[in-house]
């Protein structure tokens, strides 16, 4: 007799623009948690990002890459609904990164939607360690903006092609 076990796979959706060392994080302690972790680099068409959704998905895959997360990890694009992504890669669980109080109520309605939307899906919550707590992709950007030194940020990748960004710019 067979038995299949099942894979205990969880969703990671952010627009990583760019990733940051704070997602990395987050990317590792999920790997701790979920034998595969998605990470979803989502196409918003409401937000202006910095790098297109190539740029951010070749980010994200060097990234990882570079912390050697190993194969329980894929990177794929999102368009559309995130219900609808989890449906067709068969996941049930989502992995959301808490920084601090203030972005709980935001997380909090989106978890809430998302499982009005699918009622299997579930909210993990994930807190970066306290090195991180403080970080954000927009925070990254105004640093690199203004040609201040974002390595301590950010993983190497990231920093070359905000360099180059801001240079170019």
């Amino acid at each position: 007799m067979i038995t299949i076990t099942p894979v205990n796979k969880a969703i990671y959706p952010g627009s990583f623009d760019p990733v940051t060392k704070g997602h990395l994080d987050v990317i590792e302690r999920a790997c701790r948690v979920f034998d595969h972790v998605v990470i979803a680099v989502a196409n918003n068409q409401n937000k202006d990002p910095l790098f297109n959704i190539e740029e951010r998905i070749d980010l994200v895959e060097k990234a990882v890459a570079e912390c050697r997360f190993g194969p329980q990890l894929t990177v794929k694009r999102l368009d559309g609904l995130l219900v609808d992504f989890a449906r067709q890669e068969n996941v049930h669980a989502v992995i959301r990164g808490l920084r601090a109080v203030s972005d709980f109520e935001f997380e909090f309605q989106l978890a809430l939607m998302n499982r009005s939307l699918e009622p299997k899906i579930e909210t993990i919550f994930l807190m970066p360690t306290e090195e991180f707590t403080y970080l954000s992709s927009s925070i990254v950007k105004e640093v690199a903006r203004l040609g201040g030194d974002v390595s301590p940020f950010v993983p190497t990748p990231t920093r070359i092609a905000l360099e180059k960004h801001y240079a170019d710019s």
